[in-house]
């Protein structure tokens, strides 16, 4: 029997009770593409000297990528299958949490890093480019990653060479890093693409829907918005068949549905998605799919609503509006299923949940950070106003721990914030008993720390909450 990697963890019980993560890996992009994109390494360890610091930097050979989000070449889904050929991974090694693989939304070029000779420099391994996405699975701008069952799984918003799609998921080899094909068999009416996820146990993948690249890569075009134009359905699949099953249309004033949070508990046949903005009234809001009979249902559970704002504060896109949009950019479920954490882009707030009850979350804290109107600094640096805001969540296995980065996607984050967002990352402290959300003075990375790029996803060493699906309940 090969040897089991210690991070691929059975059930979500034995993720939280596993060592806390000691480093985190950071995207970081230059938004005139001008300098080399890289992985941030920040030390997360309380006890060291570093703490908070950035403590290694892994450029790559190219500017331009804009790196957004990647993901782990294998995790704890591992475990769910006869491995097969998959008891090896690269180069005929045991399988194991060891490559980062780190798409550019903007070249389409996919950069495999590996961190095992040293975690806190990681080494490109391989690169898939552009060409191989578009000619063997037919998909340009690459966007999520995931571990999955048969490959790692790639969500990708264009066709090839940046035509308009349809966008959907491509398949890459978990040993050698080839594309393997698209995913889909028979995708139906589905046509936009952005994040990818699944219920194992229940054979089912979902994927969300943002907007062709012409939509997105030149900022956000308010006529497009106010059109009704971005993607406003879940889609649901059948994993073994690899086809479309069931669209669920949230209407079309709620526009672009992005993350998907599915519960981690195995058994569980729900989850979360984040919806950025409802044209009727600027206000964001968070959705539950859950099973109701033979079919999937999906309803709105959290609605978080727009704030007034003096025009002269706003920048002009918004200052028609009078007000400040939420803009829900990124949620993230704890891995006990407890909490859900919601990022606010516009307004500068991340808000947590108890929803142990899914179909009823509950409040229970708010951190300000940044903020169109608000600036709120960060108390490491009160004298510091902060632009961007709580973007990119990602949260420990314990629950513990919550990061945030700042920078949306480099054009849209002009819209917002148009004197630019700089880069930060913050991290703060759950009470994960009672509830509660504290920034941690500690740990405030920023500016020139990341060398004048901006910062996007982060993940975590050994696994994250929104890195792993398991097998087991327990």
């Amino acid at each position: 029997m090969a040897h089991t990697d210690p991070t691929f963890y059975r059930s979500p019980g034995a993720a939280i009770t596993a060592a806390p993560e000691q480093i985190a890996y950071v995207a970081a992009y230059d938004p005139a593409g001008q300098q080399r994109d890289a992985i941030a390494v920040v030390d997360c360890d309380p006890d060291s000297s570093t703490y908070g610091g950035v403590v290694g930097w892994t450029e790559l050979p190219t500017a331009g990528n804009e790196l957004h989000h990647f993901g782990w070449n294998a995790c704890s889904s591992a475990l769910c299958h006869d491995h097969g050929h998959h008891e090896h991974g690269h180069h005929g090694d045991a399988m194991e949490r060891r490559y980062l693989v780190v798409p550019g939304i903007r070249s389409s070029n996919t950069y495999v890093l590996d961190t095992k000779p040293d975690p806190r420099h990681p080494v490109l391994a391989h690169t898939i480019e552009a060409d191989e996405l578009a000619a063997k699975a037919g998909y340009s701008r690459p966007h999520t990653v995931h571990c999955g069952p048969g490959g790692i799984y790639m969500s990708a918003l264009g066709g090839p060479n940046g035509d308009e799609g349809p966008g959907g998921v491509a398949l890459i080899d978990h040993d050698t890093f080839e594309v393997i094909g698209p995913w889909e068999v028979d995708r139906g009416p589905q046509h936009f693409a952005y994040d990818v996820w699944w219920h194992l146990r229940y054979d089912t993948v979902m994927t969300s829907e943002w907007a062709s690249p012409s939509m997105i890569e030149n900022g956000l075009n308010p006529a497009d918005l106010l059109g009704r134009k971005f993607g406003h359905h879940l889609n649901f699949w059948s994993m073994s068949e690899r086809k479309l099953t069931q669209r669920v249309d949230l209407g079309d004033q709620h526009q672009m549905v992005l993350e998907l949070r599915p519960a981690h508990d195995p058994s569980k046949a729900y989850g979360f998605a984040g919806v950025v903005i409802s044209v009727e009234d600027l206000s964001a809001s968070v959705w539950l799919w859950h099973r109701d009979g033979d079919q999937w249902a999906v309803d709105k559970v959290i609605t978080i609503p727009a704030e007034p704002a003096a025009v002269d504060d706003l920048p002009p896109a918004l200052q028609p509006f009078a007000a400040v949009p939420p803009l829900i950019s990124d949620i993230d479920l704890s891995v006990d299923d407890r909490w859900l954490y919601v990022s606010c882009f516009g307004t500068g707030e991340l808000k947590q949940f108890d929803v142990s009850d899914p179909f009823h979350p509950r409040e229970t804290a708010s951190v300000r950070l940044g903020g169109i109107t608000g600036r709120t600094p960060h108390p490491a640096a009160p004298d510091l106003p902060l632009a961007g805001a709580p973007q990119m969540v990602e949260i420990s296995r314990d629950g513990r721990r919550v990061y945030a980065t700042n920078s949306l996607y480099a054009a849209w984050d002009e819209v917002f914030y148009p004197d630019g967002v700089g880069a930060w990352m913050a991290k703060m402290d759950a009470d994960v008993t009672a509830g509660g959300l504290v920034p941690d003075a500690g740990f405030f990375p920023h500016g020139d720390d990341f060398r004048g790029l901006r910062v996007h996803q982060t993940r975590l060493q050994g696994g994250d909450a929104s890195s792993d699906s398991y097998c087991y309940t327990d």
